[in-house]
């Protein structure tokens, strides 16, 4: 279908929710918003939405693996796995995030998305998030100590001449030796810098927030606490209207009073929504191999044998669940999941339901499943009844 409508749905839409709505989708894009049922005498297709909530695709700037696929392996299967995961769960576009590693490794990564881009069978890739070398040791959480490092200009230039333009998002510790030089060379070419598995002083931060970084990484975790008379990276974080911060919303990584906090201080532009999942998103509980450590699932829950928290099992979906029962608006959940990881990106097409936009659109039922979801006006998941 190049020109159709979708009926009767509830819109989360720019300007709040469509009651009872009807959007048109033409070429990949959406046509017309109308805040009442499409037109009966249309003589284009017409796909029913019985009602459900029709919102943006999700946008995850944090994922490491799904259904037993780690993207680090080397494999372009992997990486398209982890784009049918995506879709299944309602997230339209993802970066291809590292774990620290060799740099021949990483540049594998690299390759094998460059392969995938423009091919893949769910979500579209919208770059790649390279996490770590460039981590503190003390703040170290799962990262392998084995392959953390000082910044490197040098080496990232051979990442960046790799990767080109889909090179979106870096994450480092600014404390480091040559750290806050290397934030500054990657904002100047468009590279945008968080700060995460750090041990930077509230003063520290600031400084990295001056020189250009504007990103959290799994805000409170993998980061100096806050104390009262050391308060640290987290709150430099929140005094910064520029920077927006990562939130892990599993119930496990994040008490849902600190996400009510978060939300309260940023606001919903201010927060952007992760998995920071491994493979065992979509298979449970288990044994698993990631970032050269041993890990096991339990509950859901990943850890390695010293009990340090490994990544995540979490769904889209399921953190957008989570994130309306710790208290917050469904509609700025659903903000936290779109447009302010587009905005971060600089995705202006993507994470917004309006005419122009890109049709990456999902349907979900009130209990947070996803019914099917499209990317450019294709269909590329649909539940089994």
């Amino acid at each position: 279908m190049t020109s159709f409508w979708i009926n009767n749905v509830r819109i989360v839409a720019e300007q709040g929710v469509i009651e009872r709505g009807a959007v048109q989708v033409d070429a990949g894009r959406v046509a017309a918003l109308l805040n009442e049922p499409a037109p009966q005498a249309s003589a284009e297709p017409t796909v029913d939405g019985q009602g459900l909530w029709l919102i943006p695709g999700m946008i995850d700037v944090h994922i490491h693996g799904a259904n037993g696929r780690d993207m680090m392996d080397g494999t372009t299967t992997s990486i398209e796995e982890v784009s049918r995961a995506c879709a299944a769960t309602g997230c339209t576009s993802f970066l291809v995030t590292s774990v620290s590693s060799t740099l021949d490794d990483l540049l594998a990564m690299i390759g094998c998305v460059k392969a995938v881009v423009g091919r893949e069978p769910g979500a579209r890739i919208a770059g790649i998030h390279v996490e770590g070398p460039y981590l503190n040791v003390k703040r170290k959480g799962m990262q392998n100590e084995a392959y953390l490092r000082h910044p490197s200009r040098a080496e990232m230039e051979q990442v960046l001449t790799h990767a080109g333009p889909l090179l979106k998002l870096v994450t480092l510790a600014p404390e480091l030796p040559g750290g806050r030089a290397l934030i500054a060379w990657l904002r100047e070419r468009e590279v945008v810098v968080a700060i995460a598995h750090s041990d930077a002083t509230y003063e520290e931060a600031l400084l990295a927030f001056q020189d250009g970084a504007t990103h959290v990484t799994h805000c409170f975790n993998g980061m100096r606490p806050i104390h009262h008379r050391d308060p640290g990276l987290v709150v430099a974080a929140f005094e910064q209207p520029q920077v927006s911060l990562q939130a892990i919303v599993d119930n496990v990584h994040l008490h849902p009073a600190i996400v009510r906090l978060m939300h309260r201080l940023k606001g919903a532009p201010g927060m952007v929504l992760i998995t920071d999942a491994l493979q065992a998103m979509g298979l449970g509980d288990g044994d698993y191999r990631f970032g050269g450590h041993a890990v096991r699932v339990e509950g859901g829950v990943a850890r390695l044998a010293d009990g340090t928290l490994a990544s995540s099992t979490v769904t889209m979906n399921e953190a957008l669940k989570n994130t309306v029962q710790a208290g917050i608006p469904f509609v700025d959940a659903v903000m936290m999941a779109t447009s302010s990881p587009a905005t971060v990106l600089g995705l202006r097409r993507k994470g917004r339901i309006a005419v122009g936009a890109d049709a990456d659109l999902v349907l979900l039922d009130d209990a947070y499943q996803v019914r099917w979801t499209m990317v450019a006006g294709h269909v590329v998941f649909v539940a089994q009844p």
